[in-house]
């Protein structure tokens, strides 16, 4: 009899056994797909990147943003692009593309994305404070600079700046290059952003605004949450990554131009059937400030 009963014991510990090893399957396959779940949701580094000659450079939304507007007012003012990659340079160098409302021992009244200083002329606190005004400001000194689109960018940007550093601006020439190549339309879907979902939902009216603001009038209209501007070659290309630079500030979820799409959701430029002669910008639905 203890012959029969062992081998039934055995049996029945190794049910347990497997039943165990089961249910232990069973939590971890839940663990798994809890945390998967979890990483759905968690927030994205938020970044824009300007990829050209297959050399990569990234700066936060914000900094995009203020690239974005010195890259513009050289469009709207017919400045070649070297120009803008000049000061692209220099505003990286003098302030990391940050709108500073302080300078340092060398300059106490420094301000703004180039740090130009009020007591060396270059205008009120609040004037230099303002990006639109400083970028002008900065174009305006450099095309007193003579041969400025021949100088190496360090030069150029030196004989503007002035600087106590003046070999500083050259480590920055390449980031300059590639978000000034993008941003003013010389580099096709060269400017990329990697955004979380917007939280608010933006307005069409508004992303006109800031645009004209830049460039000057557009022709455009409005068609329910798409705002449809009418543009061509590089000038096309420059407004369309303007809006991806600005997308995380005005709300944008994809905007389409000349066979590509910028969508929020992959941050990424894909081929697609959009016309070559108007840029389209989706803003963010109302349904989006409806949730949760």
């Amino acid at each position: 009899m203890a012959r029969n009963r062992q081998p039934a014991a055995r049996r029945r510990s190794i049910s347990v056994l497997l039943l165990a090893a089961a249910a232990a399957a069973a939590v971890l396959l839940y663990l798994l797909v809890l945390a998967l779940g979890r990483d759905e949701e968690r927030p994205v580094r938020e970044r824009c990147t300007a990829t050209v000659n297959g050399a990569s450079w990234s700066f936060n939304p914000d900094q995009a943003v203020n690239a974005s507007t010195i890259a513009a007012v050289a469009v709207s003012r017919g400045l070649p692009p070297r120009a803008a990659s000049i000061a692209l340079a220099t505003a990286v160098q003098e302030s990391g593309l940050r709108n500073l409302d302080y300078g340092d021992d060398a300059g106490p009244d420094s301000r703004g994305l180039f740090q130009q200083r009020p007591s060396q002329g270059w205008g009120s606190q609040d004037q230099v404070m303002d990006p639109v005004y400083a970028s002008n400001a900065f174009y305006d000194a450099l095309l007193e600079v003579p041969g400025y689109q021949d100088l190496p960018i360090t030069v150029a940007a030196q004989t503007v700046q002035r600087s106590a550093y003046p070999e500083a601006y050259a480590d920055h020439e390449p980031e300059g290059r590639a978000f000034a190549s993008a941003l003013t339309g010389q580099s096709p879907a060269a400017l990329a952003c990697t955004l979380n979902p917007a939280e608010t939902p933006g307005d069409p009216n508004t992303v006109l605004a800031a645009m004209s603001a830049l460039y000057g009038e557009q022709q455009a209209m409005v068609l329910g949450e798409v705002l449809v501007v009418g543009a061509s070659g590089d000038y096309g290309w420059s407004l369309a990554q303007w809006a991806v630079a600005n997308a995380k500030s005005l709300n944008i979820n994809e905007v389409s131009y000349d066979s590509m799409t910028w969508t929020r959701g992959s941050g990424l430029w894909s081929p697609s059937d959009a016309p070559d002669t108007q840029v389209a910008i989706h803003i963010a639905p109302v349904s989006v400030g409806q949730q949760g």
